[in-house]
């Protein structure tokens, strides 16, 4: 892909005249699909630095996430910085003395004020995406709008020597918490399980709860389906619309799982039907089938990449403008959405009985 802004020249850790960082920082604050698109990157970093103690920096709910990821030693609280939109309200915007780092590795965007932040942590050598010869980092590399994120975050690394071992992301569920959400959903074998995931943090993103109820009582009576509501405990209204207009029953667990909860609670589903948020990305690396429901927001940066289990349906393929795509994403008909669910199940129900013909792996 081409670009006019170049990236500053950078000599790899591991080089004869520099030694490996023993401490590298990653600032990281945005929201949980975003994190889990850099997972792949994380663990490229852990391969080529396996001595390093690696710090996430990041919003309060991400102390979790780190604890399940192999990649994160320490978990430390961002807190705020200006002209960061994900800075904490009220909060102190700068702190004076953090930790020394080798290396701090910017993974919060296109570095307008991200990189500024991480010129603050005062690291030997800083990494991010930013304009040729910005002097807030040792490194910056050119930023592609549409490029797909895992693939972003890796590109970003390779300038370290870090190689990609896959595009996979990373999120560890336990024993405890599958029995936990098979127990949540209480569903009786024989019936399809289907998630619907209403929310999402930009309203313009979101398909109509309404749409989903409708979506929901197609399901139901065509297929018998076990409809769930997984969601956030801020996200409860838009699934009280959906529950609320569905004639017929749903599971609701909104705000009554854990982020590991959550996680297994997608992963036992047949199928997840999501807006363009972060339920998408977990249900791509639980691999539970989905169809990911896109407006404003572009399939080509945001889309699960493997795209024989999940699937996507453009709304605004066709859409000049933002405005434009968030109308088309509000207009798209249930009916629509649920012959694509029928055929992705049909397609799964496929898939499990070669499974079975196969038998086990020797």
């Amino acid at each position: 892909m081409s670009s006019s802004v170049q990236s500053v020249e950078f000599t790899p850790f591991g080089a004869a005249a520099v030694d490996p960082p023993r401490s590298i920082a990653i600032f990281q604050a945005l929201n949980l699909g975003d994190l889990l698109c850099t997972t792949p990157a994380l663990r490229a970093i852990r391969k080529r630095f396996p001595g390093a103690e690696v710090t996430l920096i990041g919003r309060p709910w991400a102390r979790e996430m780190g604890e399940r990821l192999p990649a994160v030693d320490r978990f430390m609280p961002f807190p705020g910085f200006p002209g960061i939109a994900e800075s904490p309200a009220g909060g102190r915007q700068t702190v004076s003395v953090w930790p020394p780092f080798d290396l701090a590795i910017q993974m919060h965007g296109s570095g307008s004020a991200s990189n500024g932040f991480v010129a603050s942590l005062g690291a030997t050598r800083s990494l991010g995406y930013g304009h040729a010869g910005d002097p807030r980092l040792t490194t910056a590399r050119n930023w592609v709008e549409n490029e797909p994120e895992p693939v972003r975050w890796l590109r970003l690394v390779d300038a370290l020597g870090a190689a990609a071992d896959g595009l996979r992301l990373d999120l560890v569920v336990t024993n405890d918490e599958r029995e936990s959400a098979a127990m949540l959903l209480g569903a009786e074998p024989g019936h399809p399980v289907i998630g619907f995931h209403a929310g999402a943090s930009d309203a313009a993103r979101r398909w109509p709860p309404d749409s989903f109820a409708a979506l929901g009582d197609a399901l139901a009576a065509e297929l018998d389906a076990h409809i769930v509501l997984p969601g956030a405990e801020n996200e409860k209204p838009l699934t009280n619309q959906v529950r609320t207009a569905m004639q017929a029953t749903a599971t609701d667990l909104t705000g009554q799982t854990t982020l590991g909860q959550f996680a297994a609670v997608i992963s036992a589903l047949d199928l997840l039907v999501t807006n363009d948020t972060g339920a998408s990305h977990v249900a791509a690396a639980m691999q539970t089938p989905s169809i990911v429901l896109f407006g404003p927001s572009r399939p080509e940066r945001w889309a699960p990449l493997d795209l024989t289990r999940h699937h996507i349906i453009d709304a605004g393929a066709n859409c000049a403008t933002d405005a434009e795509r968030a109308a088309a994403l509000q207009a798209l008909p249930p009916a629509f959405v649920a012959a694509r669910c029928r055929a992705v199940l049909r397609e799964v129900q496929v898939i499990r009985e070669r499974e079975l013909l196969r038998g086990p792996r020797a």
